[in-house]
């Protein structure tokens, strides 16, 4: 049906140049929606249906993982000759007995930016259940607009996860104390993003998105607005400590980019990771070569819990927003430190050294 043109309260017409709502997708949709019509072509139902799911995911971390783990599905998919929207409960099934070997993508060393290869280590319980949700997540939405007739992941089994578990290899605070005095040692930079991530315990991503004008103040406090998971923006305190590392690195500079790279581009994920492993090989740290952004989150979380902060606060100080998740730490911390296995092995050592004499 043509509809007639508007007009204006004077009877001039308005133009009817036609608005393509796609183009108001975010860009993570609108890169898996290309990519998918370059597979499938652009008259498929998949390709504009994925875009719009991935288009109402709240933060742009949540588009990214699960775009991730959609080509991941889909590939899977398309490599046993099944159109994901007419896969069903044996190949979602075939499909979670596969992640549990299947290497994972890795950064190539030496490569073009952004090329990946399969030779990582296979997604551990939680990464499993993360990539079997996200497909669910897909299919729930296209079920309801009645693209496919049920989610074939519905009854797939999740794998078991203890709760208390995770992966992050924990600082004590001595080697965080290292970590920042070699970090300031190495450049202002280096030092406002080592204090950043330990003082205010935020994800990296948090951090990373922020903009140098978004410092504030309010009521006597220095704060910057971190966007947590699901969207939200939750206004936090920058402690003296950290305040003076960030007002040092930015030197007056006060738009565009919080951290950038000596080009004045974004300061990247990837990159601050490697960053942070060649931080830590240079403070001698344990787990150098392993060591992620996250484990100073974990470094702020269980130094606050041990300063005797209320858990209640911890957990909003986090962003977390089940207080479970914040538990979680609370239970890990004491579990080392006091497990039996010393003191078995220190009665022991005493037997031994009775014996000898």
């Amino acid at each position: 049906m043509n509809l007639p043109a508007p007009r204006t309260a004077t009877g001039t017409e308005v133009s009817t140049a036609r608005h393509d709502p796609r183009d108001d997708w975010p860009a993570e949709a609108r890169e898996l929606r290309d990519e998918l019509a370059d597979t499938y072509g652009a008259d498929d139902p998949l390709p504009d249906l994925a875009g719009a799911w991935i288009a109402r995911q709240r933060s742009a971390n949540t588009r990214r993982a699960y775009a991730r783990r959609f080509r991941a599905w889909e590939a899977y998919a398309r490599s046993a000759g099944v159109h994901p929207i007419e896969a069903r409960l044996p190949l979602a099934d075939a499909y979670s007995r596969h992640l549990e070997s299947a290497p994972t993508l890795v950064r190539v060393k030496g490569g073009r930016r952004g090329e990946t290869a399969p030779a990582g280590k296979p997604l551990s319980p939680s990464g499993r259940a993360q990539a079997l949700s996200a497909a669910g997540s897909f299919y729930t939405y296209a079920a309801r607009l009645g693209a496919v007739p049920a989610d074939p992941f519905a009854a797939v089994g999740r794998p078991d996860i203890d709760p208390d578990h995770s992966p992050t290899e924990g600082l004590t605070q001595d080697e965080t104390a290292r970590l920042l005095e070699t970090a300031r040692d190495w450049s202002p930079r280096s030092y406002a993003l080592v204090a950043l991530l330990y003082l205010l315990g935020p994800r990296v991503d948090e951090v990373l998105a922020l903009n140098a004008e978004q410092l504030g103040y309010d009521r006597g406090h220095r704060t910057l607005p971190l966007r947590r998971k699901g969207g939200r923006v939750q206004a936090v305190p920058v402690p003296p400590l950290a305040l003076d590392a960030l007002l040092t690195y930015l030197d007056g500079r006060g738009s565009g980019p919080l951290f950038t790279t000596s080009s004045g581009r974004r300061w990247s994920e990837p990159e601050v990771w490697t960053h942070l492993r060649v931080l830590a090989r240079r403070a001698e740290l344990p787990q150098a070569n392993s060591i992620k952004p996250h484990a100073l989150r974990h470094g702020f979380i269980t130094d606050a819990l041990d300063a005797g902060v209320p858990l209640h606060e911890v957990q909003d100080a986090a962003g977390h927003r089940d207080p479970r998740t914040t538990q979680r730490y609370n239970r890990r911390r004491g579990r080392l430190d006091g497990h039996p296995a010393y003191k078995v092995a220190a009665a022991m050592a005493e037997r031994l050294e009775s014996r000898e004499a």
